[in-house]
């Protein structure tokens, strides 16, 4: 268990606020109290709380490509990780670290959006691809691990827990009376359904990416 946070601006040109970032990740440092990092380029930042299981001395996060232009967090683990480096390092690909969740970078240089469809694992994960200035958020299918999402003025927010989302200055805090009614209907709520308005899961097996101006979500 690990904890990730974030931000995207829709505007590209608004840098991410590391002191915010810093905000944001704090209230998940139960989920990993080994280590933390924060990264931020152009209107993206991403920021990670670590449980140390693989990998322990270099494995901490994020994550990068060869030349640093694509950057990733991830809570979970990748089960092939094995299989799959081995591929990527048959294609030329230098890692840095032994870390499972490091094939993320390079397998995405590969294969796109598409990569997440090569992946055997339970995971909530964000990259973010300075090349084209977009932000990919993706969840296992079976949705062991969470991630939540909201939008503020012009940017997105990402965390692992609702929590981190509500230290954000610009988030409100109101109760979405449809999650509600899921709670005292249903055993549980239905994603992307919260109980607080404007925020949503990240449905299982599901990808959200963000660029200039937009985002969308798919399977």
């Amino acid at each position: 268990m690990c904890g990730i946070a974030g931000s995207f601006s829709f505007d590209n040109d608004i840098p991410a606020d590391r002191e915010i970032l810093s905000r944001m990740i704090r209230p998940l440092a139960h989920r990993g109290p080994d280590d933390s990092g924060c990264y931020t380029a152009g209107g993206a930042g991403l920021a990670f709380a670590r449980l140390a299981i693989i990998d322990l001395v270099t494995g901490n996060q994020p994550h990068f490509n060869e030349d640093s232009s694509i950057a990733s967090v991830c809570n979970g683990e990748i089960y092939n990780y094995r299989d799959l480096r081995r591929e990527l390092e048959g294609k030329g690909h230098v890692f840095r670290t032994h870390c499972d969740v490091e094939v993320l970078v390079h397998l995405y240089e590969e294969h796109g959006a598409e990569f997440v469809k090569r992946l055997n694992g339970q995971f909530a994960f964000a990259l973010y691809d300075g090349g084209t200035r977009e932000l990919l958020l993706a969840r296992d299918p079976v949705g062991i691990a969470p991630l939540f999402y909201t939008v503020a003025g012009r940017t997105l927010l990402f965390a692992s827990e609702i929590k981190a989302l509500l230290t954000h200055p610009a988030v409100k805090r109101a109760v979405n009376v449809a999650g509600l009614d899921q709670i005292l209907t249903f055993p549980g709520l239905v994603s992307p359904a919260t109980m607080f308005e404007g925020i949503y899961s990240l449905r299982p097996g599901h990808l959200l990416r963000a660029g200039k101006g937009s985002f969308d979500t798919h399977e």
